[in-house]
């Protein structure tokens, strides 16, 4: 068999299911994949690899590289390494990445563009798939046309061993299809993609569009009476394109219980963690506000934690209880809930690199497992539904499963999984003949990621402290039944202070608290460039709505305080864009903005209303914060063109940050008297300069 090299970079384990799905169709097309993670570095060798390599890569943050690619991305940036460093090495990429975000697939980018600095060279075009639309739109067709690329790879290879025979063509690639040409990649250029912004249409609705309106469109109109456990034709009398079930690889052993006290800081983790009390919570909205806004002070004064504005952290959070308790009942394992985990892989088991799930202590209890080490709200991905599937007695529920999975139904999973945010717990509802057991649950289960949040405060300001901010998270999800849930960080967090939490004033009571305060486990992010210039005098926009504002409260009472440091030094403007739904319910830092517009650390403020008329003074009359920029754009394109400002924008990605990229592209157009293409083209500009920085989350 021919072999190829297969790295992943995974931060919530799609890249590594990807590759290991890679890895398990290899065998069927004569092709053995050497598959690592890209972090073990010492078990492979790119400066000595003879073989093809095939790269599977996702994004995190704001386009960063995963966690688990730190130490490759270090290693080849190093500037010292020749160009020709890789020159014999040929490779394909497949990126994982969220169009919602600005730098969509950039750790992919990042990698694909400094591999070829190196002087390597692609077998297979590089591949970017993309979370908003439903990344098995690309990564299918992609995987399909991988094996005719690396079938060409090794003919054309004359310093191998020549192939014998011809393989059989990739099952799924259009006979038609050039080798190398993977169909359906979903890349755009970047003029295109800017073009398709510019027009009013985004690359993730115009390709949603295109699949509405091409192959799918026939199952999304007969589906209309279809539902996550019931089907309809055509597709359920269909003949299914069923993946080959995920081969099983742990072993489960059930100990009896230690008797110990588990603590939360046996739960590995990549980064330091600090446990630390919360001095303070207050609620930053009114009671009848749409959405609830809290502000939390964390002491951090006995900690080596430090941060700078505009840096965030992760917050460590349990699962909910009772989600857990409802998990483990229905796994028929609640009267075991304290019996210790003892994991193993098993002897006989077809999947290639088999190991043990870092994430998972050793000897830990079951209820210790799926309290702090397991994603129990993941939504399921495909390989999961067809192991369950296995395990589904029922033949109409056996078949509805094998139809989420399928190829065929793509649609149906989409609408009634994913789009659904349905999780393990409401599925093993919906099939009640379902009974998998333990091992495979935790096959398919990723971590428990730690939740980010941006620094609201300042060292300066609070010596010892730091402030963070957030909505509680409420949504109802009707997977299965309709049930109202809360975010798994906010929920926790907010009754974890709900005894002591204050309304919001401007002279805090004491919260009468008895006891010590709680604590909480947070660790640090990554440093990244939604910093403050180094440079004072440059002006900077901030654009904020809701908790968006956070980093800015920090931005402002830093200002403050190296103004106070340097009376006479030179400062430039600063102007906020905020914007909220009333001003009487959910102004947030009302009182303290007014104190930094007073004190000159602002220059404007510009706050919406989006659902007050118009009113009061110095309020800009304007919706939102893109109505807002553009009813000041003369101003705006002034700082940021003639001054060469720096514009900062945190919030909301699906909405706010399209819209305000967009009002920037308008102002420009307008200020410049250029076209729509030529302000697309300046705004890029600027976000390579890292002088448009955004902090946006889903």
């Amino acid at each position: 068999m021919q072999r190829f090299l297969l790295l992943y970079a995974s931060q919530r384990g799609q890249a590594k299911a990807i590759a290991e799905d890679i890895c398990q169709q290899a065998l069927a097309h004569g092709f053995s994949a050497d598959l690592h993670c890209m972090s073990e570095s010492d078990t492979y060798n790119l400066k000595t690899e003879t073989a093809p390599l095939v790269v599977i890569v996702s994004t995190t943050g704001t386009g960063d590289p995963p966690d688990t690619a730190r130490k490759f991305v270090k290693e080849i940036q190093d500037k010292t390494l020749p160009p020709d460093t890789l020159a014999h090495l040929r490779y394909g990429l497949l990126g994982l990445g969220d169009s919602e975000y600005t730098f969509f697939c950039n750790g992919g980018k990042v990698i694909d563009k400094r591999l070829q600095e190196l002087g390597a060279q692609h077998f297979y075009d590089t591949g970017h798939a993309d979370d908003c639309v439903g990344l098995e739109l690309v990564v299918e067709p992609w995987i399909a046309g991988l094996w005719a690329a690396l079938t060409k790879h090794f003919r054309s290879n004359r310093g191998r061993e020549e192939m014998s025979g011809t393989l059989p063509e990739a099952p799924g690639a259009s006979p038609s299809a050039e080798p190398g040409k993977p169909e359906l990649l979903g890349i755009v250029p970047q003029v295109q993609r800017l073009s398709l912004e510019g027009s009013g249409g985004r690359p993730s609705e115009v390709l949603r569009q295109n699949v509405v309106n091409g192959a799918l469109s026939e199952a999304l109109i007969k589906d209309l009476e279809a539902t996550l456990t019931h089907s309809v034709p055509p597709l359920s009398q269909a003949s299914l394109s069923v993946p080959a079930a995920p081969p099983e690889y742990l072993q489960v052993h059930l100990l009896e219980p230690a008797g110990e006290e588990e603590s939360q800081a046996s739960v590995p983790s990549a980064d330091p963690v600090f446990l630390v009390p919360i001095s303070k919570a207050v609620q930053l909205t009114r009671s009848d506000a749409v959405k609830t806004t809290l502000l939390l002070e964390l002491d951090i004064s006995k900690t080596d934690f430090s941060y700078q504005p505009g840096d965030a952290f992760s917050v460590i959070c349990p699962n909910n209880d009772l989600e857990v308790q409802n998990l483990l009942e229905r796994l028929e394992l609640a009267d075991k809930r304290e019996h210790r985990v003892l994991l193993n892989v098993k002897t006989d088991t077809k999947k290639k690199g088999a190991a043990l799930p870092q994430h998972v202590p050793e000897r830990c209890s079951l209820h210790f497992l799926f309290t702090w080490c397991l994603e129990i709200r993941a939504v399921p991905k495909k390989a999961c539904l067809r192991a369950l599937a296995d395990y589904t007695r029922n033949s109409a529920e056996k078949r509805r499963l094998q139809e989420l999975c399928s190829k065929q139904g793509a649609a149906h999973y989409n609408r009634f999984v994913r789009d659904a945010c349905a999780c393990l717990l409401d599925l093993l509802h919906a099939f009640p003949s379902c009974r998998p057991p333990l091992s495979l649950v935790l096959e398919h289960l990723p971590k428990l990621q730690p939740r980010p949040y941006s620094c609201a405060s300042s060292s300066l300001y609070h010596p010892g402290k730091v402030h963070f901010v957030f909505n509680i998270v409420e949504f109802v999800s009707n997977a299965t039944t309709m049930v109202l849930r809360k975010g798994v960080c906010t929920g926790w967090l907010a009754t974890r202070v709900s005894s002591f939490l204050q309304p919001n004033s401007e002279d805090p009571h004491e919260d009468g608290r008895e006891g010590p305060a709680p604590q909480i486990s947070i660790s640090p992010r990554r440093v990244t460039s939604f910093h403050l210039p180094t440079d004072p005098s440059i002006p900077i926009i901030m654009v904020g709505p809701g908790t968006g504002i956070a980093p800015f409260i920090g931005f402002l009472q830093h200002r403050e305080k190296l103004q106070e440091q340097n009376p006479a030094g030179d400062f430039g403007a600063v102007w906020l864009f905020f914007g909220c739904r009333h001003q009487e319910r959910d102004y947030l830092f009302r009182e303290e903005l007014r104190h930094f517009l007073k004190r000159g650390v602002l220059t404007q403020l510009k706050v919406s209303f989006s659902r007050d008329e118009p009113a009061g003074e110095g309020e800009a009359p304007a919706k939102y914060v893109q109505d807002s920029l553009q009813l000041h754009s003369k101003q705006v394109a002034r700082l940021v063109l003639r001054d060469n400002g720096c514009i900062y924008v945190c919030g909301d990605a699906k909405n706010m940050a399209k819209d305000v990229s967009d009002a920037f592209v308008d102002i420009i157009s307008k200020e410049v008297g250029v076209d729509k293409l030529e302000a697309m083209r300046t705004l890029a500009t600027l976000k390579e300069e890292k002088r448009y920085l955004q902090d946006i989350w889903s």
